[in-house]
Order: C-alpha cells, then structure tokens, then sequence
C-alpha cells in the first residue's frame, strides 16, 4: 500500500518521572542529549518536583534539566517547598503548578509548545486529592484547560500527580479521547499497566521516579527506618546509590492527536554506562512495545 507522502511521521514524547535530588539530575543530564536524537524525540516532559534536595526546584535545577534538553518542566505538591520556584517562574512558562490549585496560587498551569517536528502540543499537570492535601477537583480542572486549549491543538498531555491508582486510571477513562496522554507520578514506583485506551490515550498509572533506588523511593534507607522505629522526625536524606531513569515513551499522531504506543522506559546505572560510552548495541526499538530498557 502507498504512503500519503504529506502525512507526518509520528510524534515521539519522553515523559521522565520524578527526578529526586542530584543522582536524578544527574543521570537525566548524562542520557537526554544521548537519547533524544537516538529515538527521534520530539518532545521531553519532565517531572521536576523533587530536583531540588528531594523536594522543589530552583534556578540551578532547573537550568540543569532544561539545558540537558527537557523541554517542559510539570510540578506536584512540593511545587511551592524552595522559595526559589519564583524566579523560575519569572524565567519560563514552561514549569508549571498543577491546575487544579487555587487560582490565587502563583505560576503557569498550562504550556503550549512546538514540539522539534512542529507539532503544537499542549501540557498540564494535576494534583489527586485522595492522601493529599485538599486542592479543586482535577476533572473539572482538565474540563476548563480543555476548552482553553480549543479543537485547533490535537496534541495533549497530561501529568497526574497523585497517589491513588484507582484515581489515575479513572481519570484516564474520563479523559480517554479528549487527550493523548495521561501519565502518573508522585508515587515513584513505576506500574506495569502502561496501555492505550480504546479512544486512543496513552495511559500508566504511575511512571516511577529517575534517581536512586537503594533507598526508599529516593530516600535513604537507615533515616526512613529511624524515624519508623523511633517515632521521632528525622530529615530523610536523599539516598546516593543505584540512579536509574524512569518514565514513558509515547508514539503519537499528530494530525488526530491519538496516541499509536506506549513504553515503559527504565535504564539503570550500568546501560547508562554503555550508552554513555557508545558500548550499548541497542535498547529494545522504541518504536514497539513493551518496557524499553536494559536487554539480557
């Protein structure tokens, strides 16, 4: 069968998870500039919420990811825990507050960009409200950023940051054909229920985090126990060991906006290693299905 020679090819977006503390920063540095020519990325959305220390965002954290190439930055609960965000704010319309905060709550709740092969593609993100702290209702939140957006913009993605995964996978049925991905974060422990939607949207519950995973979701093991055995506040250290990148690759057409795939991507410290030294014969082809990350 002929190929429509006007149609274009399928738009690539890298979602990372939460990036926690400098081990996450830093494996995010060392492997985007490696990865987005390597798969044809079109566009990096990044969970940056936790960059900072393991909570919040600052100037140098922010400079950090985008100069590695993250295109936009979504946020969570932490978005307001460094004073600094507001400078950061000042400085992009790419780092967005969840949506669904109040409106007097400062910073951008939506971008739309151009993606590297032009798409336009909108992106917002949303707070749960189940074992969080109260906020507005996220389905009316991406109710409103949809009739914002308008009909003109097919491509959209969604952020979900939130902790109970009955809410994230009700939320990507409500919006399953009004938008091209839903994606999770906030939990750091990636699921295995990445999928698309019968209406065509990409959905996981939660993508995981890109830091170190030989603590307690990015934390250090020894100062999460002490504070569980003793019943007294500690400061809960990030940990240093094992830094991994985590999150979702989605193939999506941009003339309907639907997505075509979704794969998890995970790459410990040893792949990225190889990649970084040009030793990896290949990731699993990501324009298929199924986990991409280390092989064997």
């Amino acid at each position: 069968m002929a190929t429509d020679p006007a149609r274009k090819s399928p738009l690539k977006i890298l979602f990372i998870g939460d990036v926690v503390g400098a081990p996450g920063r830093k494996i995010v540095a060392q492997l985007l500039p490696r990865l987005i020519p390597r798969w044809g990325i079109g566009l990096v959305v990044c969970n940056a919420e936790n960059s900072a220390g393991g909570s919040g965002l600052t100037l140098r954290c922010f400079e950090e990811l985008t100069e590695a190439g993250a295109d936009v930055l979504t946020m969570g609960d932490h978005v307001y825990r460094k004073d600094e965000i507001h400078q950061v704010f000042d400085r992009s319309d790419r780092v967005l507050k969840p949506a669904n905060l109040p409106p007097e709550a400062p910073g951008p709740d939506l971008a739309i960009v151009e993606a590297r092969d032009g798409t336009t593609v909108a992106v917002f993100s949303l707070l749960g409200r189940t074992f969080m702290k109260p906020v507005d209702c996220p389905f009316r939140a991406a109710d409103r950023l949809l009739d914002q957006i308008g009909p003109g913009v097919r491509v959209v993605f969604v952020d979900f940051h939130a902790e109970a995964t009955s809410d994230k996978q009700l939320l990507g049925r409500y919006l399953d054909g009004r938008v091209s991905a839903v994606l999770g974060t906030h939990t750091h422990v990636a699921t295995a229920d990445e999928q698309v939607l019968p209406g065509g949207t990409a959905f996981q519950s939660d993508v995981g985090m890109s830091g170190p995973h030989d603590g307690i979701l990015g934390r250090r093991y020894d100062r999460v126990l002490a504070a569980t055995l003793s019943s007294v506040p500690t400061h809960f250290d990030v940990a240093t060991g094992d830094p991994r990148l985590n999150g979702a690759l989605i193939s999506i057409d941009p003339e309907s906006g639907r997505a075509l795939a979704i794969q998890r991507v995970s790459i410990n410290q040893d792949e990225a290693r190889r990649i970084l030294t040009g030793a990896a014969d290949q990731l699993a082809d990501p324009s298929g299905s199924g986990p991409i990350g280390p092989r064997g």
